[in-house]
């Protein structure tokens, strides 16, 4: 390509490319009063010489020429020319409009008849001057934008994109239709080992869309390393998003939450495509989620909590989550890809470790060549350990051998940190304490390398209390292919209707040099519950009884429960290092 030199005003070119001479010499000399070097070239061949040797600012091009005609002449010198805009004029005294078309196909940009008017010439350099000017001011606004482009998408990558976790056993599918893609993912782990994975998609594309991730990343990943449930995180989400968009701008999304014991998700939809909970080995679809919410941002304090689905699954299952940009991707002729190709690509996928993988070739072979309207994102969660960062292997667990001071246990000790919160009757509805203990926990003892064990220990009891001791569930209704949707419709339904009740939870932290304890009781109004069996129930890997509870025992120096079993003790241990 030319390197295009940049003159002064004063030191404008023009090249005549004309056979003849007489024709050359009066636009010459009326060139010359508008100002114009002018220099000459009696053939196409000699014109894209000059061109290349002295950087016309404005070329007035023959058609009929010996050696190489206008039309060819003008295409060369195009190319050269590359992004930088240098008008030719073509001088012709013809009428034919196939040949006057053919002027502007190979790069014209005006005609100049013959023979030659001072009045017309003046106008259309004058015009041409404009073009140039905005074509200028163009390049760099747009250069400048290429720039701002450019942080943008460093900002964003390094903002939302680089936070997510499990990135290494999660299959996803992203296909931009620009720069900025209006879609996000964003993974993270709970402080119990749950995993968050949000898939969300703006409305609209590009750069506008996509500034929306920024707050939706932040609320997300904040409020999920402090311990909140999937609906209090879309709440704070759609509250946020309200707060922000403009109206008419709004964040369509789909939320996972995959259970750290593997045996059950928390899904929702809100005003996506439908997604898809599918046998490991069959590829069978065996739930199929359809929105039932409005998308966030659209409207203030929206509940999302009786519309999430709570499903069985197990090991190897796997989710899929997309945006409308599959469906509704198009071939060279119009034709949507639709629901019911991707529900053949997720049937006839068996032979693919990934269904994506198939989905990828699909959406290849029909799309082709055909420009791409939306935003495309898919993403396969498949639900296996790995995926989930195991206890075994936290730094978070660490191991005392010495005995606990007797002191620890007095009712009343000088040297501590002591306070208990109590909840009463539908408050039990409505509060989460557990973040509340552990930032409070974290504030006044700094333990942030044991958040996640004792987010755990904090939020089974807790559970324990609430489930089987105020509202009297029986875990047994977890069992079957519907248990979980079962048991968590009854959870709401007890919830629904409570108006009495009382969880306390009291915390007594002491610290030493070394290191330090915790002692955490909590205690329910309910009857209590065989606790001496619950070794009993664990053993059967059938049930789902008592699993929490004997992992936080596993991360305990001590677990104990008082009759008649409504009341449990936690010591919990720590060295300094």
């Amino acid at each position: 390509m030319l390197k295009i030199a940049h003159l002064s005003p004063n030191q404008r070119i023009a090249l005549i490319v004309e056979d003849e001479i007489t024709n050359r010499l009066i636009l010459k000399k009326l060139l010359k009063k508008q100002g114009y070097q002018v220099i000459e070239a009696e053939n196409g061949v000699d014109a894209v010489k000059q061109f290349e040797k002295r950087s016309p600012d404005i070329i007035f091009m023959d058609v009929m020429m010996p050696v190489m005609d206008g039309y060819e002449a003008a295409t060369r010198i195009k190319q050269l020319a590359g992004n930088h805009f240098v008008p030719i004029i073509f001088l012709t005294a013809m009428s034919d409009e196939q040949a006057l078309a053919r002027c502007i196909e190979v790069g014209g940009d005006d005609f100049l008849s013959k023979p030659y008017s001072f009045t017309v010439l003046s106008a259309k350099v004058k015009a041409m001057e404009r073009i140039r000017t905005l074509h200028q001011d163009t390049r760099m606004l747009y250069s400048r934008m290429q720039r701002d482009e450019e942080i943008a998408e460093q900002v964003f990558s390094g903002a939302v994109v680089a936070g997510n976790v499990a990135l290494e056993h999660i299959h996803s599918l992203l296909r931009p239709a620009s720069v900025f893609s209006g879609d996000l993912m964003l993974t993270a782990f709970a402080p119990s080992h749950d995993l968050h994975v949000l898939l969300g998609d703006f409305t609209g594309h590009g750069l506008a869309a996509a500034l929306g991730a920024l707050p939706t990343s932040e609320v997300f990943r904040s409020m999920t390393a402090k311990g909140f449930a999937p609906q209090q995180i879309l709440y704070a989400i759609n509250n946020k998003l309200h707060s922000l968009l403009p109206t008419g701008m709004f964040l369509a999304a789909q939320f996972v939450k995959v259970d750290h014991h593997l045996d059950h998700i928390t899904i929702i939809n809100c005003g996506m495509p439908d997604c898809y909970l599918i046998e490991n080995d069959s590829r069978r679809i065996k739930e199929r989620i359809t929105s039932q919410s409005l998308p966030l941002g659209i409207a203030s304090d929206i509940n999302f909590k009786d519309e999430f689905h709570h499903l069985r699954i197990k090991e190897g299952d796997r989710v899929i989550l997309a945006t409308d940009g599959v469906t509704e991707a198009r071939n060279s002729e119009g034709e949507y890809f639709g629901q019911q190709r991707f529900i053949r690509v997720i049937n006839n996928s068996a032979s693919h470790p990934y269904i994506l993988d198939k989905l990828a070739l699909d959406l290849e072979s029909f799309c082709q060549n055909a420009p791409q309207d939306d935003d495309i994102s898919v993403v396969e969660v498949p639900l296996i350990h790995a995926l989930l960062p195991g206890w075994e292997t936290t730094t978070d667990r660490i191991e005392v051998s010495k005995d606990l001071p007797e002191a620890l246990l007095m009712q009343d000790h000088p040297d501590c940190i002591e306070f208990q919160l109590i909840l009463y009757g539908s408050q039990l509805r409505q509060a989460d304490p557990v973040p509340i203990l552990i930032n409070y926990i974290q504030e006044t003892a700094g333990l942030h390398e044991h958040r996640r064990p004792l987010f755990t220990i904090l939020t089974e009891l807790y559970i324990n209390a609430l489930d089987h001791g105020v509202l009297r569930l029986d875990s047994a209704i977890k069992q079957g292919e519907d248990g979980f949707t079962n048991y968590f419709q009854q959870r709401e339904q007890r919830l629904h209707a409570l108006t009495e009740g009382r969880i306390r939870i009291g915390l007594r932290i002491h610290q030493l040099i070394d290191g330090g304890y915790i002692l955490i009781s909590i205690e329910d109004s309910g009857n209590g519950f065989d606790f001496k069996a619950l070794k009993r129930f664990v053993a059967n890997e059938d049930t789902y009884s008592g699993r929490g509870l004997m992992l936080v025992e596993s991360l305990c120096k001590q677990l104990h429960f008082y009759e008649p079993g409504n009341k449990a003790e936690v010591i919990y241990v720590w060295e300094n290092h």
